[in-house]
């Protein structure tokens, strides 16, 4: 592990937190969040507002799902975040068979609230990965906070360390598979990285229960109307 954190940090990653107080909030983790602009992707929009993501990105996150459930005998309630209406992330939520997608949210950290009423999850059992400004109020209040590089933020990046606003800022910025990074530095630090990878490799035994428990949870879309959270089809 000393080896990884080493090599991230040379590669322009920073630990705000230290590792070991960062290992110990990954532990009571139950809900992982991912905005979606400048996390899977570069940034870049067209104007149909869609984008891109990552296959490398995909397994990451399905890795780290794996993780969890390794732990807990339960996959863990995972779901994007975003501001806008993009297809793509519409698309990429359902095929992983996120349980959430929260779209044209402006305020995020009003997530929160609903997440502890309607899934029992509270606000410190909650990873949030996000980028940029609109993210904040809600990282203020989250469990763990993975901040994903952007070279050309350097004052949100020192903005978020002085106010306590991350506990990791990523080496890769979204455009170059920064998921997979933080991704995979979870799994390392809950320290089951080799149990995933192998158990992966065999598709039997611990992986085969956890994909077919996967592949049975069902995309619920979800949008802010009136300063209410409600259903909606997309």
């Amino acid at each position: 592990m000393n080896n990884l954190t080493e090599q991230l940090e040379n590669a322009g990653a920073q630990f705000i937190l230290p590792v070991e107080e960062l290992t110990k909030k990954l532990k009571n983790i139950k809900a992982i969040i991912f905005d979606w602009d400048g996390v899977f992707h570069s940034g870049y929009k067209n104007e149909s507002k869609s984008s891109a993501f990552s296959e490398a990105d995909s397994m990451g996150v399905n890795m780290l799902r794996f993780a969890y459930y390794l732990i807990n005998q339960e996959i863990p309630y995972t779901a994007i975040i975003t501001g806008e209406h993009n297809k793509t992330a519409f698309y990429w939520g359902n095929r992983e068979h996120l349980n959430e997608i929260f779209y044209k949210i402006k305020d995020k950290v009003e997530i929160l609230n609903w997440l502890e009423e309607h899934r029992g999850i509270k606000k410190e059992e909650v990873l949030f990965a996000f980028d940029d400004i609109l993210d904040l109020s809600m990282a203020k209040e989250c469990g763990a906070r993975f901040l994903i590089n952007r070279p050309a933020s350097l004052a949100l990046h020192n903005f978020c360390i002085e106010n306590n606003l991350c506990d990791y800022i990523s080496s890769n910025d979204g455009g170059n598979h920064a998921v997979r990074e933080v991704s995979e530095l979870i799994i390392s630090l809950l320290g089951n990285w080799e149990t995933v990878v192998s158990e992966r490799i065999k598709f039997n035994d611990l992986y085969a229960p956890y994909i077919q428990k996967r592949q049975h949870i069902e995309t619920n879309f979800y949008t802010l109307e009136n300063n209410e959270v409600v259903a909606k089809e997309v």
